[in-house]
């Protein structure tokens, strides 16, 4: 199968669609978690009270950064090509929901999104849990083998290999992850033209 006939593409937000501005260690320093520790996992093991003031931190913090989001090189030409086509397109983000409507408003693609389609850490179990590509298979009447997951990490490929889809590498140079990734694309643009041609 090639790209050009998968017509279900769901995205990753931050690093995939956007310029990657989080600075993963900076949050952990502030949160008191360990280095070596995923965020969200982190937090969820702590006690409730100790969780919610860490995960509203956390929101505001990215809520700073969602507004003042930028575009990575040629996703929205990749988005508004592919809705042009007429294809189901999604978010899955370890982000917020609302944050994921703001950051696709600053980089003008949030009409080509149903907004039961943008899903965030609140709607489904994080990357690199399948949860969240399931939801969105399910609601849109597929199987997971029609749908592909484009991501700029290891958690995204991780995702879409556990739920049976097939996975796209972006926004990197070289793909540390081969056999995760059906196709690489160092840039949106690139992607682009792996869907089209």
């Amino acid at each position: 199968m090639s790209l050009r006939d998968i017509r279900h593409w769901v995205f990753d937000m931050d690093g995939t669609l956007t310029v990657a501005v989080h600075d993963f260690a900076a949050i952990r320093v502030a949160l008191d978690i360990p280095p070596e520790d995923d965020i969200l996992t982190h937090l969820a093991g702590l006690p409730a009270e100790v969780a919610a003031a860490k995960h509203a931190w956390l929101l505001e913090h990215e809520r700073e950064l969602a507004v003042a989001s930028r575009a990575a090189e040629g996703a929205v030409e990749l988005v508004r090509s592919l809705a042009a086509r007429g294809h189901t397109l999604g978010i899955l983000t370890r982000n917020a929901r609302e944050l994921a409507h703001i950051t696709l408003e600053a980089i003008g693609i949030a009409d080509c999104f149903a907004t039961a389609d943008v899903l965030g850490r609140d709607n489904a179990l994080p990357k690199p849990d399948p949860d969240g590509l399931l939801k969105l298979a399910s609601g849109w009447g597929v199987s997971p083998s029609q749908m592909v997951m484009v991501g700029d990490y290891r958690f995204d490929l991780d995702c879409g290999r556990a739920a049976g889809a097939h996975t796209v590498l972006v926004n990197l140079p070289e793909n540390p992850w081969p056999d995760l990734a059906d196709w690489h694309a160092p840039t949106c643009s690139d992607l682009l033209d792996l869907a089209t041609r």
